[in-house]
Formats: C-alpha cells, structure tokens, sequence
C-alpha cells in the first residue's frame, strides 16, 4: 500500500451509519465499505434496508444491518447494545439520518416538532455519547454528523428541520471539545441540494429544480455519490488533525454571491 492509499485507507476500521438504507446514507455507507470498512447499516425502513444489503453483499462487502425507529429511545439502547456486540473495534460513526416534515412555522404542529428533534438532534447525541466508551478504545476514532445547508441558512416552511440541523451544527463543535481529550475526532458534513427521495417534491417541480440548480456555483444538483470523498476524507488519517469543523458538499451555494 502507497503512502495516498495508507493516508486513505479504511481497512480494518469498523463503521455504523444510521439512516443508510436508501439516499445519501447509502452512498455514505458504500463509500466507507469500498475504502475497506465493516459496516453496519442503520434504518427504520427494514425493506429497503434489506434490499441495500443484498445489493452489498453481491459486490462481497463486509456489510451488516439493523432496523431501528431512532426516535424510540428503547430502540436507541437495542442499537447501542448491538453495536458493542456486533462492532467491537468501532472507530467510525456516521450520524446521517434525518427526516424533513415542511409546515409553516404560524401552523407547525407540535407532534411533528418533537419528532424531529428526536431524529435529527437527540439520536445523533444519544448515540455518540452512548458509544463513546467503545469508540475511545480504538485509534483514528471518528464521529460524522450529516448536517446541511439550512445549518447555515433559513428556508422557510420548514422551521423543525432547520433548527436542529442548525443545533446539529454546534452540537458537533460541542462534542468536538468533550471527545476530544477521548481521542475522538468530531466534525460535520453539510449537503446541499442532493437528489434524494427527501427532495424528490422539488426536483419534480421543473421550476423549482431550475432554482435549485440556478444557486449553485457548479450549475448542478448533487448526487449522493459526491459525499463520498469528504466522508472517507474525515474517517481516515488523512484528517486526523481536524476536528470541531463543518465542510459543506453544496456546490458552491453558500459561497455564492452575485
């Protein structure tokens, strides 16, 4: 192995990555298992979970999987028990998954509020405070939370989603100060407008696909697949001197001016 590939490289590593059935969790998922990761897939979707480790397994990946309803603190403690059986030299952990629930913020209901949160905040923190003791265990150790372009910007009609990606945001600087002293890298990845089923309302719409593509500097909607790099970049040595910060896969459209 040349000094790019051992700067790169993930064999050997263990990794979970939540919300990894379909979409960018999927490519995450891929990407780590191709740079040479086990890897525990995570999702509430059993279906799709299963269809996604069939399609793994075929390409021979060392890949597993669990159903799992993160916003079910029961659950939650079923995962983290399974982990330490299941990954007992984890070093990786992707908090990817997410969901979107758009009401305008004069009418957003409560119930949909709180879910949110749960998914998008409280799971993240949950799991990598729970699996910090086995992560500390294991050199390079790492936490990814996938975060998003409305951690920097508000978007309307959609005020649960943007909140906790925001709080995500400086969770993930939080985290990075108390794992630190652990051996714990933290840090962020923030998509922008990624073609997903999450997006699926928007990338229909002729009109709104046009916007979304018209605010990027690259003049394109993204692919799951561009996360690859920066996922594989933030689990390996190659950034092992980082930690605490957020880099955003948009295509340009935070930095776009005029």
């Amino acid at each position: 192995m040349n000094y790019l590939e051992s700067l790169f490289s993930l064999a050997g590593r263990q990794a979970l990555v939540t919300g990894a059935a379909r979409g960018n969790g999927q490519a995450i998922a891929e990407a780590l298992l191709r740079a040479g990761a086990s890897t525990m897939l995570v999702d509430i979707d059993g279906a799709e979970l299963d269809k996604t480790l069939q399609a793994f397994q075929a390409k021979a990946f060392h890949a597993t999987g669990l159903r799992c309803d993160l916003s079910d603190e029961g659950e939650i403690e079923r995962l983290i028990h399974e982990t330490g059986t299941r990954l007992p030299n984890l070093s990786i952990l992707v908090n990817n998954a997410g969901v979107t629930l758009p009401a305008n913020s004069l009418e957003y209901p409560l119930a949909d509020w709180d879910h949110t949160y749960r998914v998008n905040l409280r799971a993240p923190f949950l799991l990598s405070q729970k699996l910090a003791p086995l992560l500390r265990r294991n050199e390079g150790a790492s936490i990814v939370n996938i975060t998003s372009i409305n951690a920097e910007l508000g978007f309307a009609g959609n005020p649960a989603y943007v909140a906790f990606k925001g709080a995500l945001r400086q969770l993930t600087k939080a985290m990075a100060l108390d794992f630190g002293p652990l051996g714990i890298r933290v840090n962020a990845i923030g998509p922008g407008y990624i073609r997903t089923a999450m997006t699926k309302g928007s990338w229909e719409d002729p009109e709104k696909r046009k916007d979304r593509e018209n605010r990027t500097i690259l003049g394109r909607w993204g692919q799951p697949d561009d996360l690859a790099g920066a996922i594989i970049f933030l689990a390996s040595k190659a950034s092992d001197y980082m930690t605490g910060q957020s880099i955003y896969v948009d295509g340009g459209w935070l930095a776009k001016g005029l």
